[in-house]
């Protein structure tokens, strides 16, 4: 895909600083890629992380992350000076990802300027192995995730190594669905239907409250095929494939099956291989508009 630099006003930062390890849901990968941390370590390394979200909060306060939070946020490390600069260009793979960033925001900030609605954009904070959100702690071993808290992107970009070397999907526009998938969460946000799930979670049962993320996830997932398809102009042979192998190989079905040999539909929080590969080309399929992205009306 080919995209320009990024603008030097984008919000980016380094995601530093100790703490109470908290949530990192807010529709990230967390719960969602329980079965690759299972791959990746072992059991002990999803019983690790278990315990350490469980000890730490990080459980409970999903639901609040999952809709914006509520109460008072944990604090966030002290503020840095990087520049912008400073932060992108450290590494290639941050550089890229600063350019998908800031390519997505100006992109959706056209869309709600179209539809006449106010945009306000998050911040992309960068960390390594591990570091400190609004909503807790982030540990590489969650994923990428957004935090509802402090409108916050975070991520390590050690997971796309592991994204290309383990689960095949290689490509640059396997890596900008990713980070286009997390800005869907902030979209949500800002229409209000993060806070919405929430809500109706908090009277759900478990399996209910997983359906609702189900739905929550594969809009997000729609959003970056909107994304895509404003930017078609842009996209080269091959890139919605890579998207595709994406999506495909952090299906929950898929997950689950290659950690645990079966797979437990009750507790899918993100969809399947299927449902994620259906709605990104949804979106990719709208012309760039976001509307197509009812996933709470009707089937999935």
């Amino acid at each position: 895909m080919r995209l320009d630099d990024y603008d030097n006003d984008i919000n980016v930062g380094e995601a530093r600083g100790g703490g109470g390890l908290g949530g990192g849901g807010g529709g990230g990968l967390l719960l969602g890629l329980l079965p690759m941390i299972g791959s990746r370590f072992g059991c002990g390394g999803i019983v690790v992380v278990l315990i350490l979200l469980a000890v730490f909060g990080g459980l409970g306060n999903l639901g609040g992350m999952l809709g914006g939070g509520s109460g008072s946020a944990p604090q966030v490390g002290a503020p840095r000076t990087e520049s912008v600069q400073q932060v992108c260009d450290a590494t290639p793979a941050r550089r890229d990802t600063c350019r998908a960033f800031s390519n997505a925001q100006n992109t959706w900030e056209k869309i709600f300027a179209r539809e006449n609605q106010r945009f306000s954009p998050p911040m992309l904070q960068f960390f390594s192995g591990s570091g400190q959100s609004g909503c807790g702690a982030a540990m590489s071993a969650m994923g990428p995730f957004y935090c509802p808290t402090d409108n916050g992107i975070y991520l390590d970009t050690s997971f796309f190594d592991e994204l290309a070397n383990k689960y095949k999907a290689q490509g640059d526009f396997a890596q900008y669905y990713v980070i286009a998938h997390e800005f869907g969460h902030h979209i949500q946000k800002l229409l209000g239907t993060s806070d919405q799930v929430r809500r109706a979670q908090q009277r759900a049962s478990e399996t209910e409250g997983n359906a609702l993320s189900v739905r929550l996830e594969l809009q997000a997932d729609c959003y970056a095929g909107v994304w895509a398809a404003a930017n078609r102009d842009r996209l080269d042979p091959g890139d919605v494939q890579e998207g595709m192998t994406a999506a495909q190989a952090i299906g929950d079905d898929t997950l689950q099956r290659e950690a645990q040999g079966r797979v437990v539909p009750d507790s899918f929080t993100h969809g399947t291989s299927a449902q994620r590969k259906a709605w990104l080309q949804r979106g990719i399929d709208s012309g760039g508009d976001p509307a197509v992205c009812d996933t709470f009306s009707g089937a999935i």
